[in-house]
Parts: C-alpha cells; structure tokens; sequence
C-alpha cells in the first residue's frame, strides 16, 4: 500500500473512531407487559449514558412521551422527534432515557396508559441503577399531555416535568403546586391551544414558585424542536432533586 493509500486509510478509521467510537448512548428496546386488566402492554427504547456500563453510581431517569403522529408498532418512528431524535443524531445525555411507543389507538392520558407508564417507570426503576430522587417526565403533544396526567396522578413521580404543547385535567390541577413545570407552547398552535399552557401557569403561579411558562411567536404546532434543541432545558431539569 502507498503513502498517500495508507494516510487515506487511517483518516477514514480517525473519522469512524470520531463518530462512532465516542460519546454514543446505546440504545435498547424493551417492553412492558400488563399486570393487570387496567394496564396495557408497551414497547418502548432506552437509552443508557457512555458512562453507564463502567459505573456503580445511580443516574436520573428521562421519561419521554412522544406525540400521536408517533403511535403504532415500529420503534424507529420514536426517534423522528425529541429526546430520541436527539440521541439519533448524535447527542449524549448523562441521564438514563425511555421513550414508551403509544399502540396506534391509544392516547397518553387515558387512566390505563397512565397507570402503565407510571409501573414502567417503577420497573425500570428495579431493574437498572436509577436515582429515584432524580425522575422527570417530558413529552410533545398528545406526550405533553400524557405528561401532566402522570404528575397530577402521582405528584411525587417526578422531580420535574417539561410538558410541550399539552394540556391537562384542571380541577386537580393543584395537585401541582410544588412540582417544577416548564411549559412551551406556539402562539399559533391550531392542533391544542396556547390556551391550554396559559390556564395551567394561571393557575398554579401564586403557588408554585418553580412553574415557567415559555411561549413562541409566530410558531404553530411543532413548538418542540426548537425546545429540545435547547440544552438549557435539560440543565434546568436536571437541577431539581425530590
């Protein structure tokens, strides 16, 4: 092999060594199965942090819920938006992540799909090094509101949530009013109204000292991918312990 061939050759293997030999999340898929008649079954993605495998240390847990235009039965279609989407393309988080697929006619914040999200999270708590203290919860959409139906079922789930373009059930709305909360919503959302966000900030900001509300100009419906293109959100999620 020539010179040139061989300096071609090992550009190409520091390059692959760059892209592919450092910093990458393994991703795995798992399922959950029913209990109970009041659960359903769930497939879903997990997604462990480089520093996982060569550690006995606990890391937090991400919950991420995506929206309907996701449902059905092909786990690749989690990864077009969000967390997933993120990891995808190449980011790293130091957090553990699970990103749950919807079946084709369900809807997050039905009472079975939150009692089943709620027991998948306690199952990957007992199987993997969780720090229970450190358990958030974020989704887009139908996940935004699958998102508050966790919190305000179970207020003490999460040590914080982001919930994109949701809504929720206001008359347990105070169910929330020590939990940190950072809603995103489109000023021109025509699928779930800005309405929704500014109801719940209404309502629970002379109580809860942690509750932001972020709202962005001239954006419809995908208020999503400029929210989780912003790190900043995850550093805010992460400062928060129960």
């Amino acid at each position: 092999m020539s010179g040139g061939c061989l300096r071609l050759v090992l550009l190409i293997v520091f390059i692959l060594n760059l892209i592919y030999g450092k910093g990458i999340m393994k991703e795995m898929s798992q399922s959950f199965r029913k209990n109970n008649p009041d659960e359903v079954d769930l497939d879903y993605l997990i997604y462990f942090p480089e520093k996982y495998e060569n550690s006995t240390k606990t890391f937090p847990l991400v919950l991420f819920l995506h929206g309907a235009g996701e449902r059905g039965k092909n786990l690749e279609d989690i990864k077009i938006h969000g967390i997933p989407r993120k990891v995808n393309e190449g980011s790293t988080f130091p957090f553990i992540c699970i990103a749950p697929q919807c079946p084709e006619e369900g809807y997050w914040d039905r009472p079975e799909y939150v009692t089943s999200l709620i027991n998948l999270i306690k199952e990957v708590e007992q199987k993997h090094r969780i720090d229970s203290d450190r358990i958030y919860g974020t989704g887009l959409s139908m996940g935004g509101l699958g998102t508050l139906a966790m919190a305000i079922r179970e207020p003490e789930l999460f040590a914080a949530i982001i919930p994109i373009c949701g809504g929720a059930d206001m008359e347990e709305i105070d169910r929330l009013e020590t939990l940190p909360i950072w809603l995103f919503h489109g000023d021109r959302d025509d699928v779930i109204p800005l309405d929704n966000s500014i109801e719940i900030y209404q309502a629970l900001r002379s109580k809860n000292k942690d509750i932001l509300l972020t709202v962005y100009a001239d954006v419809y419906h995908d208020s999503w991918s400029q929210t989780y293109d912003n790190d900043n959100i995850f550093k805010w999620l992460l400062k928060y312990k129960k």
